[in-house]
């Protein structure tokens, strides 16, 4: 396979790494650089990304208890909550190691949407447990670095529901650990999807997954993983006919690349979990790397097709014009499919 620069067009390496744009310049050095983490520039730049642009204006919205806007578990208001403002500082590259308020609003977090069983929860009880929302946060909280025990719990409950292991029915509803109307059986099983698989709620789940250690991967998790990438490359990822639930055809959406990334999934993300779990160079990606590829502008540019204007902390760019967020996750992709 060519390498990941000779993949791209035109300049948008240089485009990304532009001084008056600190939050996509931090992550483009830190993940298409190669910049030891303790460089001198890298490490301005981090501090920049934390006070200036879209990470400082989420964190000073915060409450002094740790979450945002409302206590309790987080999922509403959309998309100013607790839980999405979380999910969007981890995309941002947020790190609680930059900032203190980042590690309390973890905690809040873990104190008041966590249950006993590790679900990560809507409204606090183990029945607002949804896939999307499991995968979301076990992913964003690693990413901003949390190291908090009950994670495991977490990780342990978004295994032993796609593999069903240690599950009672939805109907049994006198056992200690069951699915609900939800989550309401494994392999990403979802009430919103008429009770079928779904797609959006397996490629966060293994997207949380292919950032999890090695070492961290117990035999249950390895069983959940296979699982999964048997599910997300059991049809071609480019053509994304995965059941659709009350729907005879795909989502468009899979073919919006967007930013930030909430519960609506892209085939730009697919990839990512797929890449990040080491299948890179499978076969089954070509077409969706293809697809990747052909969607950057002359100058080696892809445009923001999903966005939240409006709904989000902050400004993430214009519609269907180029964008710095779209393009460094395109760019983070193809290097590391190219380099697997």
């Amino acid at each position: 396979m060519m390498s990941w620069l000779e993949q791209i067009k035109g300049n948008s390496l240089d485009w990304l790494l532009e001084i008056d744009t600190p939050g996509t310049r931090y992550l483009a050095l830190r993940d298409l650089c190669k910049c030891p983490p303790e460089d001198d520039e890298l490490e301005r730049a981090r501090a920049e990304a934390h006070t200036q642009g879209p990470i400082a204006s989420i964190l000073d919205a915060m409450n002094d208890a740790g979450y945002w806007i409302e206590p309790g578990p987080g999922y509403n208001p959309k998309y100013r909550g607790t839980v999405w403002s979380i999910i969007a500082l981890a995309q941002l590259g947020a790190s609680m190691r930059q900032d203190e308020r980042i590690g309390k609003a973890c905690a809040y977090l873990l104190d008041h949407a966590l249950t006993e069983n590790g679900q990560f929860s809507m409204s606090g009880a183990p029945s607002g447990t949804i896939d999307c929302l499991q995968g979301n946060l076990c992913a964003a909280l690693l990413d901003l670095g949390c190291d908090d025990p009950r994670l495991d719990r977490a990780f342990e409950w978004m295994a032993r529901s796609v593999t069903g292991e240690g599950i009672a029915p939805s109907t049994d509803r006198q056992a200690a650990v069951r699915y609900y109307a939800g989550k309401c059986g494994p392999v990403f099983a979802c009430g919103a999807n008429n009770k079928l698989s779904c797609a959006w709620g397996g490629v966060k789940a293994m997207l949380a997954f292919s950032k999890l250690p090695a070492n961290q991967q117990t035999p249950l998790i390895a069983r959940a993983i296979q699982q999964g990438i048997d599910f997300l490359l059991g049809t071609d990822p480019a053509r994304a006919d995965y059941p659709a639930g009350y729907s005879n055809k795909p989502s468009s959406n899979w073919w919006k690349f967007g930013f930030p990334v909430f519960y609506v999934t892209d085939l730009l993300q697919n990839v990512e979990a797929l890449v990040g779990l080491g299948y890179g160079s499978d076969p089954r990606l070509k077409n969706a790397l293809t697809l990747i590829r052909e969607k950057q502008d002359a100058q080696g540019r892809w445009p923001l097709e999903y966005d939240y204007t409006g709904k989000v902390w902050g400004d993430f760019g214009a519609k269907k014009q180029p964008n710095k967020w779209v393009t460094l996750r395109a760019l983070r992709v193809l290097k590391q499919a190219a380099n697997s």
